[in-house]
């Protein structure tokens, strides 16, 4: 059974400069210092676009993690879409939103995954992987608009 979440986030930042910050690399590795988490392969710094494919290597748990994502759907600067390819999920997609209006960008992550391990896993997704990304992507996007935030 997959699992469900929506993070919104609410900016000053013009939405062509945050759809840019959202697919940056660097700006992902910066956001992500204490999983220590590192582009390995594929696109390694910049930003990544349609049909690239990027390998994070990370510590989460204390475990080291490697994951690869490829960004499946893009149109700038409305969204783009990360799904993983090869990792520890047995799905995991990533829809990145951005809408603007007079009082600035709203950013809104829609996250869906599906946990390996079957019946222990859906307990884990439910009671421990759900709130663990959830709190990554809300200090992911803290990183990402601290310079501008408002409203």
């Amino acid at each position: 059974m997959a699992v469900y979440f929506e993070c919104t986030t609410r900016t000053r930042t013009p939405r062509p400069e945050l759809f840019d910050l959202a697919r940056s690399i660097d700006a992902h590795k910066d956001s992500m210092s204490r999983s220590r988490e590192d582009a390995v392969a594929g696109v390694r710094s910049g930003l990544i676009s349609l049909g690239e494919e990027v390998t994070w290597r990370a510590w989460h748990f204390g475990v080291p993690i490697r994951m690869t994502s490829r960004i499946t759907q893009m149109e700038a600067p409305d969204y783009f879409v990360d799904e993983q390819v090869r990792g520890p999920f047995r799905r995991f997609r990533h829809v990145h939103e951005f809408s603007e209006d007079s009082h600035g960008t709203t950013m809104v992550d829609r996250i869906e995954f599906t946990a390996p391990f079957g019946l222990i896993g859906r307990l884990a997704e439910k009671l421990v992987l759900a709130v663990y990304l959830r709190k990554l992507i809300e200090a992911r996007n803290r990183h990402l608009t601290a310079d501008s935030q408002g409203g």
